[in-house]
């Protein structure tokens, strides 16, 4: 029983006993508690501890089912157990409160010593792994081949050195780290290689660079697991900037760490450092720290043959715990072997002061010492001969030079009586000379283990006699049940057919290779079998297949009975036994194997019925890659082709594609038929033609989920729909649970991009590293990430279905909903609930732990929370963005398709109905040309669609010069000549046309300005040309006009669109179940996808692969310059032109009846939008004015324009500059300034953080002396150390001045002023810190935090203040701003109501100087 829990039993209403854990709250020696959660449980059967909270569950839950079988007999009613998997039983929910709230943290740092897999263990050893191979001696051939071929016995001492300073345990004391330094293949990564094989499990890579950076503040994460080894297999330190961090981290000191979005903390790394490099190692002086610590290897420069390398390499799989075991040797002979070692080769690789000793190395040994006047001379010539960049100054060389010399005095009394001045005496030379290499014994050379002999009796006969054994019957199965077997096998003529009893641990390799005509071949089997390690070995009963026996030292039941193809482990458990006989053998004993062979993997089933669906494709697919189903290459790969040709022969809808990369991988490991086995992977059909379809029952609820994926978490959290409906989280769910929650309707936030792949990778059995790294792949957007069938898991996405206008983050929505009052929702037509649940989703909340790094336990319940505030604002926006899902029902309904289906997906359904190749029809034509010829279908359509734009030829216009001349020739449709579009951009009548639309504005201050706008100009366009051919341009039409027409509540007109398919909808509106707006929009938000696709660069049904100049909106652009030069002639301004609008100054009613007819045209309707009283134009892109009064327009034209109806007298603004509220409000609008209108949202690509830096000590000086001297130290104008005792003397005041607080990507913040606590706003950029952009000079908090705080009179006006007056500035620039925002009218006589101002129009529009 573990020692943390008693089983009680009570009984429940119904009489039945319920049998369930009460644990006890003592400390435990079973259980481990960590940052207040659960850390670890010892395993008694495995004799380790885990960290996986699920085998703490189970563990409970076994003993729990076996109280229950032990005293069944005891009770009289029905027993129910109370598991901790069943959620509804609440025990879960009971460990959980045990172990977060009464425990007290009680644990033991886990796998800080090594352990070998026979190594026995206990709780004391606080083990939750072991080492795949045993510690203990054994066969080293391979090895000592490949070490002895790579480096010499001295470099390959070092190594080995190091190796067993680790494996005995000691690493944790030495203060050295070691660089394998050589040219590329020169055998570094191979030495890595299997140092990392030798300590799987404990050692992480890192990078050297970012240790030898002064800037890089987070270099320390990757140690931040403290493992026991660290690698780099390419590194970097011959640019180190500051040694510090090294030299502590080698030297096992107690560092302060920093991790990204977590505070500091101090602990001192026990790990062993390999670097491998081709760049010598920076060593600057001879005092560095680095030359204490450096041990450099560098090879022989011998290598192997590419063969016999990978039969060495892989053989030395087989010799790990050998290898361990003979490195712990040569450590413990020597331990201080390398306490004074100098790295000689690596100082003159990298010091040039070094190599000027060297040089000088026979003067002053002869001298046995120097004055310093002659050693500066000696060392300016050679600096001179050696073009040595950057010699050092004299008082440098001076200090330096010490290190060479016992002894340093300002006067000294030569031999012949001289005194002189600055001398050193006695040159060190045993800082350069080498140690004598030991002679070393050379090894026998083995024998070729394959030469097989002829023989009656092998040693196996000799070794196994007393085994039990019998010979085979006529059919050759044995004779009797093993029972019953009395006989030995010395009692047989091995030479005949027999089996024989072997112990479970003796293992038998078959090798039966077949040739290319597919018999086994000798040849091919001895070859692959030579590569294994030697011991006994024997032909098979067909004498053309090997066996090679082993005695296997670890768990034989744990083996994998496939090891590749045709090469099979032959395990003897149970009943089993060898089947031989003796034909040829060699003369080796039997050895013994530890690592290097395949164990079982899980059989991880996923239960849904295989092929139909595909997650059951998949599955199989799994399982035959990794040869569950057939144990070879080439019978699996055909039979992942023969169940692709049969999914693609049925119905099913699959897309497997994301796997072709591993089959091709697969097939191409085949031994014997990888020719085939790619040419198969290369027909294989990865997926159907149509794609996969959602199918979701309308029943089942409305659930809203988000996830997190850390490499150690993976976390979904989910709500059903409804005000107060509590967020379920389940914490790194099985398969079956996802699979449970997918029978829900799930609703998530780009989902359909992310969290639904994820979701479905769990359901096919991915583990936690495996969603990690599918998740990077997404983020990267790596190819062949996605899975085909995952776009179904959700019902709905709620970014993918938001219109252009609202797709923007979570995080900014949930700020946007904030914003908004209850009376302004209530406005918008929400309920009270509606209102609720928007309200209750507007908490952000940033999660402040770095993406790319494991969790600590501890923290999990933080993540959860912050993935429940995802959840409740993703329901949130489904709530506040109703519009645009009541557009995607209706589209959905239209298409007859799925609500989960896209935009443009359903846009191509209901217009090219299921035509794959709409292309074929599409028209394009050149701009510039004109039109002589028009097909009969086409042209009828136009006449229709188009009549003014057909009623007469089309001439152009030509711009030679100053003059417009007209074109003779004529044209069916309207065409642009001299317009020219050439590596991406077009001109046109001497002007640079946009490939979006054409804008441009005439800064200055206007009156009694008209807004003429195009009616939906971009599908007009595609009508008028007949983009889509006459039949999709048609249906193209009626969506378009279809829009107009339900504005106008035209039903009779309506009824006839899309062959009666808008009719069902028109009753919804009559009966109140939807408004008119509803269903424009949905038809709205199908026309702008159409222009978004026509223009995409991906492809599409709408995307023509002739259109490169985007002829929709091109076409437009070109009319809207036609317009403005039509206008320009008949003697009017024309103020601003933006893509499908025009502005036109003291426009009279006739020059605007000109534009509508001259519009039709083209094919283009403008309606009269808006007539403003006053405008001033910044540029084109920002503008303030005011609408003039209805009762004026009337009086002007005899008609109100649109917007005028509604907002006579009103501001509007467009551009950031004058739309900034307290702007708008204080200038045009004079409403009451509000809270929310104090408010700045911000957003960085990186991250946010807030400086609480208010009382804190003013550190900028040390910031600005730091920073010097980080440029003189770049600049090679300071030494590494004296810039290491600048780092350390700055870095601790720097640190004083700041307190960093992590805010995320995006943010709210109001300005405040000094003493409310407020801070600095910055983003961080590789570990520097930086003002957020338009937030210098001020304090900031984020404004959820001061309305919470009530510190609403702390924000700075003074910010606002000083936009009003840039705002003012700039309109003074072109008028009278006083006039500007008066309501006094516009006197042409005077000017703006002053008899002093001179012509209005100079002073209107022009700038001051």
């Amino acid at each position: 029983m573990i020692d943390f829990m008693v089983i009680s039993t009570r009984s429940n209403k119904r009489g039945t006993i319920e049998i369930y854990p009460k644990f006890i709250i003592k400390k435990s020696s079973d259980l481990m508690i960590r940052g207040g959660d659960f850390y670890a449980i010892w395993i008694e059967e495995r004799s380790l501890w885990s960290t996986d909270e699920q085998d703490a569950l189970q563990l409970i839950d076994r003993e729990l089912d076996k109280y229950a079988d032990e005293n069944r007999q005891r009770f009289n009613s029905d027993i129910k157990i109370l598991h901790m998997w069943d959620a509804e039983s609440g025990m879960i929910d009971s460990w959980h409160k045990y172990c977060q709230k009464q425990m007290r943290d009680n644990f033991h740092t886990l796998d800080d010593k090594l352990i070998f897999s026979n190594t026995e263990t206990n709780k004391k050893d606080y083990a939750s792994k072991k080492l795949n191979y045993p510690l203990e001696a054994g066969d080293l051939s391979a090895y000592e081949k490949l070490m002895s071929t790579l480096y010499s016995e001295e470099e390959r001492m070092k190594i080995e050195w190091a190796i067993g300073s680790i494996v005995s345990g000691e690493s944790k004391k030495l203060q050295k780290f070691m660089v394998l330094y050589g040219a590329a293949g020169t055998g570094k990564s191979t030495i890595l290689n299997i140092i990392q094989q030798l300590f799987e499990g404990y050692y992480s890579v890192f990078d050297a660079k970012a240790l030898g950076s002064s800037s890089n503040s987070f270099a320390l994460e990757a140690f931040k697991t403290n493992p026991l080894v660290a690698i780099q297999h390419d590194g970097d330190l011959s640019r180190i900037e500051d040694n510090t961090r090294l030299n502590s981290l080698v030297s096992h000191e107690l560092m302060t760490v920093n991790e990204k979005f977590k505070s500091t903390y101090s602990n001192r790394f026990n790990c062993f450092l390999f670097m491998g490099t081709n760049k010598p190692v920076k060593i600057t002086d001879a005092k560095s720290g680095l030359i204490r610590r450096l041990i450099d290897v560098s090879p022989s420069g011998n290598k192997l043959n590419p063969s016999e390398y990978k039969t060495i390499v892989k053989q030395v799989d087989f010799e790990l715990g050998a290898i361990a075991y003979h490195c712990k040797e040569v450590y413990l002979e020597d331990p201080g072997k390398y306490d004074d070692y100098i790295p000689i080769a690596m100082l003159g690789a990298s010091n040039d002061f070094y190599n000027f000793i060297i040089d000088s190395y026979h003067v002053f040994k002869k001298e046995n010492g120097t004055t310093l006047k002659a050693a500066w001379e000696m060392y300016k010539t050679y600096c001179e001969e050696a073009k040595v960049g950057y010699p050092a100054s004299k008082r440098v060389f001076k200090e330096e030079l010490k290190n060479y010399f016992r002894d340093f005095q300002e006067r000294f009394n030569l031999n012949d009586g001289t005194r002189v001045r600055s001398y050193y005496v006695g040159f060190r030379t045993e800082k350069f000379e080498e140690e004598a290499p030991t002679n070393v014994p050379q090894k026998e050379e083995v024998l070729n283990p394959m030469e097989f002999q002829e023989c009656s009796l092998s040693i196996f006969d000799k070794t196994c006699g007393e085994y039990p054994a019998q010979y085979a019957s006529d059919n050759g199965t044995p004779l009797k049940k093993w029972d019953k077997v009395q006989s030995k096998l010395s009692d047989l003529d091995p030479t005949q057919l027999h089996y024989v009893k072997v112990p479970e641990n003796h293992i038998v390799i078959d090798f039966d290779i077949p040739d290319e005509s597919g018999n086994k071949s000798l040849s091919l089997n001895v070859k692959e079998a030579s590569k294994w390690p030697p011991t006994y070995a024997e032909l098979s009963k067909s004498g053309q297949g090997v066996h090679l026996h082993y005695i296997y030292t670890g768990d034989p039941a744990s083996l994998s009975r496939v090891y590749d193809d045709h090469i099979e482990i032959k395990v003897f458990t149970g009943k089993s036994s060898l089947r031989r006989k003796l034909s040829k053998c060699n003369d080796l004993p039997i050895a013994k194997i530890s690592s290097g062979l395949p164990l079982k993997g899980d059989n991880k089933m996923v239960n849904f019925e295989a092929i139909k669906s595909e997650k059951g494709l998949r599955t199989l697919i799994k399982r035959n890659l990794n040869k569950e189903i057939h144990p070879g290459t080439k019978p699996s790969i055909d039979f992942i082709y023969k169940i692709l040709e049969d999914a693609y022969k049925t119905d099913l809808k699959y897309d497997v594609t994301d796997m072709r990369n591993s089959i091709l991988a697969f097939a191409a490991k085949s031994t014997h038929q990888a020719d085939y086995c790619i040419k198969l992977v290369n027909k294989m059909k990865f997926k159907s033609d149509d794609p996969s379809v959602a199918v979701k029952s309308e029943n089942s609820d409305l659930v809203f989920y988000d996830i997190e994926v850390f490499p150690n978490l993976f976390l979904v959290n989910w709500k059903i729909a409804g005000v107060g409906k509590p967020v379920i989280r389940m914490i790194n769910p099985s398969p079956s649970e996802v699979e449970e929650l997918m029978r829900f309707r799930l609703v998530g936030f780009n989902c359909r991009r992310y969290d639904n792949h994820i979701l479905y990778a769990r359901l096919m059995g991915y583990t936690n590293e495996q969603l990690y790294n599918l998740s990077q792949k997404i983020i990267n957007g790596s190819p062949n990430c996605f899975f085909g069938e995952a776009y179904n898991v959700s019902y709905t996405d709620v970014y993918d279905f938001a219109s252009a206008g609202n797709k923007k983050s979570l995080k900014k929505l949930e700020i946007e909903m904030g914003n908004l009052s209850r009376k302004t929702l209530q406005k918008k037509g929400f309920s009270e609930s509606e209102i609720q649940i928007i309200k209750t989703g507007t908490h952000h909340q940033e999660l402040g732990l770095p993406w790319d790094q494991p969790v600590p336990e501890e923290l999990w319940v933080k993540v959860a929370e912050y993935c429940d505030n995802d959840v409740i604002a993703t329901e949130a926006a489904f709530v506040y963005l109703k519009a645009d899902w009541t557009a995607r029902q209706i589209l959905a309904e239209l298409a007859e398709m799925t609500v989960n289906d896209t935009t443009n997906s359903l846009t191509t359904r209901i217009i090219f109905g299921k035509n794959r190749n709409p292309q074929n029809e599409f028209h394009y034509r050149d701009l510039s040309k004109p039109v002589d010829s028009i097909d009969q279908e086409s042209l009828d359509f136009l006449k229709e669609a188009c009549p003014k734009m057909m009623e007469e030829p089309h001439y152009g216009w030509q711009n030679s010069g100053k003059d417009e001349v007209l074109f003779d020739t004529s044209s069916i449709l309207p065409y642009f000549p001299g317009y020219e579009f050439d590596h991406g951009k077009s001109t046109y009548r001497g002007e640079v046309v946009g490939e979006g639309g054409f804008a441009q504005g005439v800064p200055g201050m206007y009156v009694n300005v008209a807004l003429l706008d195009v009616s939906s100009m971009h599908p007009h366009s595609a009508i008028a040309e007949v983009l889509f051919g006459p039949k999709f341009t048609r249906a193209f039409r009626e969506i378009v006009e279809g829009r107009v027409s339900i504005k106008h509540e035209a039903w009779d007109t309506v009824n006839t669109m899309l062959n009666g398919k808008l009719t069902p909808y028109i009753q919804r509106v009559i009966d109140g179940d939807m408004t008119s707006k509803d269903l424009a929009n949905a038809l709205k938000t199908a026309i702008n996808s159409v222009y978004g696709l026509t223009s995409a660069s991906f492809m599409n049904p709408f995307r023509d692969p002739r259109n490169v100049d985007n002829i929709v909106a091109k076409r437009g652009a070109l009319f809207m310059i036609d317009l403005k030069n039509e206008v320009l002639n008949r003697g009017f301004q024309v103020a601003h032109i933006k893509t499908d609008s025009i502005k036109i100054p003291d426009a009279t009613p006739e020059i605007i009846q000109f534009v509508m007819d001259f519009g039709e045209r083209y094919g283009y309707t403008f309606e009269h939008e808006a007539t403003y009283d006053r405008m001033t134009l910044v540029n084109d892109a920002v503008y303030i004015a005011k609408y003039k009064n209805a009762e004026d327009c009337q009086e002007l034209y005899g008609y109100v324009p649109g917007d005028n109806k509604k907002k006579g007298g009103s501001w509007t603004a467009t551009g950031t500059q004058f739309q900034i509220p307290y702007v708008f409000k204080k200038l045009f609008s004079r409403e009451s300034i509000t809270f929310e209108d104090m408010c700045e949202t911000k957003s960085v690509s990186s991250s946010l953080y807030l400086d609480l830096n208010e009382g804190l000590p003013d550190v900028s000086k040390s910031e600005k002396e730091f920073s010097k001297a980080e440029s003189d130290y770049k600049k090679g104008l300071i030494s590494d150390t004296t810039f290491e005792s600048i780092c350390q003397k700055l870095n601790p005041e720097i640190a004083e001045g700041h307190n960093y607080r992590f805010v995320g990507k995006v943010g709210q913040f109001c300005p405040m002023k000094g003493g409310y606590g407020a801070g600095l706003l910055m983003r961080e950029k590789d570990g520097k810190y930086y003002a957020a952009t338009g937030s210098k000079g001020y304090r900031w908090m984020e404004s959820e935090m001061v309305k919470e705080l009530g510190k609403e009179d702390g924000i700075d006006r003074s910010y606002y203040d000083k936009l009003v007056d840039e705002a003012v500035k700039t309109i003074s620039q072109y008028g009278d701003f006083e006039w500007f925002v008066s309501d006094d009218s516009y006197i042409e006589e005077l000017g703006a109501n002053d008899a002093d101002v001179d012509c209005i129009g100079d002073a209107m529009n022009k700038p001051e100087n």
